[in-house]
């Protein structure tokens, strides 16, 4: 009887070993697809442009979810260091899922929903203790960023202050091969109810947090949830926290109610790090003009979202989004935020940025608003409210 139990227990150990080995590249195959396969064409003056760019900056990529060796090449899903250095990036915020509702979308989700993520761990091989706390899942992927520094022969910066972005400036400037990330956090949810954990993630390196994801939380509503709420007593706390430290605030995902407290409340400028406009595709999930003008009072900045949902699903209607923000209040606020590697089909994966430059161009365009837009705005934002080391 000892021996059946001890095979069975051995079986059941390899069988979960093949499980994590096989499973997690099928489920992102099926969740992180381009758009388009068919090869496009971009012409010679956008390569031109492209190619003299000086700073490629992306506001929204959760490919740390994963759990996939980043230094690796792959052929499915938008985002890897070695695309991104074929797209010559220079950063990319990284932003960590902690939980997501099954059945989710873009109008209705309980907090209460099975967790689709909890799965994921699960076959992903990841300890028992991230199948049950938000906030180790959290840990464990900031810390999972933070080891490519070394991982990556000194080819990947870890942004975490102005020191550190400035250091990828000028390391790119030498070696083009340099790349850069920076933490981010999808719904403050993984905080658990704990004040003192937002100064925990700050520990760890993450620099931006959102307080809501898909669903209503202890600081107040999602666009997507049922309450449609502002902040709570809790959320005010942490948006002090935040401000306190010097992390800055993401709107994305949370209610109108609450981004209207959160302007109101906030001591310093927000961004929106994946989105759309409600002007050119009418979504719960997208700024209302009225929201889109707070932002850009407050100086903040909007990343435009790739997949449908911001957008109707093409490059043009990517940088027609871009346009609205540009006419209403300014280029100054615009910026990519392509939710890369977010359970989303895109147009277009990282190598494909040229496509964006070109079909901007096509738009009408200037040469300084496609820096600013490709990277520039972010740069500018990021050297102003990092912390200085």
């Amino acid at each position: 009887m000892k021996k059946k139990l001890l095979y069975s227990l051995v079986a059941l150990v390899i069988i979960y070993g093949l499980v994590t080995l096989i499973v997690p590249p099928i489920i992102e195959k099926g969740m992180n697809l381009v758009e388009y396969t068919i090869p496009r064409q971009i012409n010679s003056e956008a390569q031109t442009l492209y190619n003299s760019l000086d700073f490629i900056a992306d506001l929204h990529c959760d490919a740390l979810l994963w759990d996939r060796d980043l230094t690796k090449k792959v052929d499915y899903s938008h985002v890897d260091f070695p695309r991104m250095q074929e797209a010559d990036m220079a950063l990319q915020a990284f932003t960590i899922v902690t939980k997501s509702p099954k059945g989710q979308n873009f109008q209705r989700n309980s907090a209460d929903a099975l967790d689709k993520i909890t799965l994921l761990n699960f076959v992903q091989g990841r300890s028992p203790s991230k199948w049950f706390s938000l906030y180790e899942r959290a840990e464990y992927q900031a810390r999972a960023l933070s080891q490519y520094p070394e991982r990556y022969n000194g080819n990947f910066i870890l942004v975490k202050s102005r020191k550190d972005l400035k250091y990828l400036i000028d390391s790119k400037k030498v070696n083009t091969k340099v790349i850069g990330g920076f933490l981010g956090i999808e719904g403050a949810h993984c905080l658990e109810g704990k004040l003192e954990n937002v100064q925990k993630l700050y520990d760890e390196g993450v620099r931006m947090m959102a307080p809501t994801h898909f669903f209503d939380n202890e600081l107040g509503g999602s666009a997507h949830g049922i309450s449609g709420k502002g902040l709570t007593d809790f959320g005010k706390a942490v948006i002090n926290e935040m401000n306190r430290l010097g992390m800055i605030i993401d709107l994305s995902h949370i209610s109108p109610k609450m981004i209207d407290d959160i302007l109101d409340q906030s001591t310093r400028p927000v961004l929106v790090s994946h989105t759309g406009v409600r002007g050119t595709k009418d979504s719960p999930r997208n700024l209302s003009n009225a929201h889109v003008k707070k932002i850009a009072e407050l100086d903040g900045l909007i990343g435009i979202a790739f997949f449908k949902g911001a957008i109707d699903g093409e490059i043009k209607d990517i940088v027609e989004a871009m346009k609205y923000i540009r006419d209403l209040v300014g280029i100054r606020h615009v910026a990519l935020g392509s939710d890369f590697d977010g359970a989303a089909t895109t147009p277009i994966d990282v190598t494909g940025l040229p496509l964006i430059v070109q079909e901007l161009m096509n738009q009408g365009f200037t040469k300084m608003e496609i820096r600013a837009i490709m990277g520039e705005n972010v740069k500018r934002f990021l050297m102003e409210h990092l912390p200085s080391k």
